[in-house]
């Protein structure tokens, strides 16, 4: 399944987040993909398209960060997949 993370760091403070990357990398679980990520320029949110079997295969990673961003997980399908009747709401 694909999810989109919708991060915001406490405070509006990327830094401690850039930190902790640069020392530690996205600490993933296994089976759980990062395929993309973007930052808003005022660098207070950070969204990415993260792939797992289910949502709760994300909690561990979650928990690894809870201190620094609080998290928003929307579960997705692509446009695709979406107008091609792969989405349970068509």
């Amino acid at each position: 399944m694909l999810f989109m993370v919708i991060e915001t760091f406490r405070d509006g403070d990327p830094g401690p987040v850039g930190e902790r990357f640069r020392e530690r990398g996205r600490m993933l679980p296994p089976g759980v993909h990062a395929h993309a990520s973007w930052i808003d320029p005022a660098g207070v949110r950070c969204y990415q398209l993260m792939e797992a079997e289910t949502r709760a295969a994300l909690e561990p990673w979650t928990q690894r960060w809870s201190d620094l961003v609080d998290f928003e997980i929307v579960a997705v399908v692509t446009s695709q997949e979406y107008w091609a009747g792969g989405s349970p709401a068509r």
